[in-house]
C-alpha cells in the first residue's frame, strides 16, 4: 500500500509540481493540450460520467490521462468506485490512434468483493483502446482488465470488460453502425475458477454530431444469461453525451 500511495504521489509531482516553463505563461500555452468529457449512462453501471485529456508529445503520439466516476448506479455498492489512470497513445497509420494506459480504482468492489471498507489502490486496471476515424467510417475497441491490488477480506474479484464498435458516416451529423460488449468475473480469491458472465450486449447505435459535440445511442439484447445477479438481466441500452474542447 504505501508503495502504491509513493506511486501515485510522484506521479502527481511530475505532472503539477515541476517547476513551470517560461512558454506556459505565454498565449497558446494550452494548445498542446486536448479535453474529453463524456456523460454515460446505461443499464448495468448507471451514470458513469468519463473525463478523458492528452498532452501532445509530437503531432503523432501524446501523454493521456482519464478518470472514471463509477459511484451511481449500480455501482454505489461498490464504495463510490473512482477510477484514475494515464497512458500514452500514437497513431498507426491514418485513421488508427492506439492508446495503452494503466489505471487504479479506489472502492471496495475488487480488493473485498464489497463487503469491505473503502479502499485507495482497491484494483489495477491496464487497458487499451483503439480508435478509427477516416471521413466514411468509424470504430473503437476497447479492453480493460480490473485486477484486485488490496486484499481487504478473504474474498477479492477480478473483472474483463471489453467492446468493440464499427460504423459509417451517413451525413457529416449523423452516423450509425453495431455495438458489442461483455463483462464478465474472472476469478478472485475465495471466487469459484470458473468466469461468472454479468452481460454480453449487441445491438445497433446512431450517432448525432456537431462539431465537437454528440450524442450516442445504443441498444440491443443481452446474449449472454446472467449467472451472478438477477437483476442485471434484460436489453440493454447505452447512451453517450460527449464534448471534446
Amino acid at each position: 500500500m504505501r508503495k502504491l500511495l509513493f506511486s501515485l504521489s510522484a506521479i502527481a509531482a511530475s505532472l503539477f509540481l515541476a517547476p513551470a516553463q517560461a512558454q506556459d505563461s505565454t498565449e497558446g500555452a494550452y494548445d498542446k493540450v486536448s479535453i474529453g468529457l463524456s456523460l454515460n449512462h446505461d443499464a448495468f453501471f448507471g451514470f458513469n460520467p468519463q473525463l478523458n485529456g492528452s498532452i501532445a508529445t509530437s503531432s503523432t503520439s501524446a501523454f493521456t490521462f482519464y478518470g472514471i466516476q463509477w459511484g451511481a448506479g449500480t455501482a454505489a455498492a461498490w464504495g463510490n468506485w473512482t477510477e484514475f489512470g494515464v497512458g500514452y497513445s500514437f497513431q498507426a497509420g491514418k485513421t488508427i490512434t492506439i492508446n495503452p494506459q494503466v489505471g487504479f480504482t479506489m472502492g471496495n468492489l475488487l480488493s473485498s468483493y464489497t463487503t469491505g471498507k473503502y479502499a485507495i489502490g482497491d484494483g489495477i486496471v491496464p487497458n487499451l483502446t483503439v480508435n478509427h476515424n477516416s471521413s466514411k467510417t468509424e470504430g473503437q475497441l476497447y479492453f480493460g482488465y480490473y485486477g484486485a491490488l488490496r486484499k481487504e477480506s478473504p474474498i477479492t474479484a477480478n473483472y474483463v470488460h471489453y467492446w468493440f464498435n464499427f460504423g459509417g458516416k451517413i451525413k457529416p451529423y449523423l452516423s450509425a453502425g453495431a455495438h458489442f460488449e461483455n463483462l464478465f468475473r474472472s476469478g478472485g480469491e475465495g471466487q469459484p475458477t470458473s468466469t461468472s458472465q454479468y452481460y454480453t450486449w449487441v445491438g445497433p447505435y446512431v450517432q448525432f454530431t456537431k462539431g465537437n459535440a454528440g450524442l450516442r445511442f445504443s441498444f440491443g439484447g443481452n446474449l449472454a444469461g446472467n449467472d451472478a445477479k438477477a437483476n442485471f438481466d434484460g436489453d440493454f441500452y447505452k447512451m453517450n453525451l460527449f464534448f471534446n474542447f
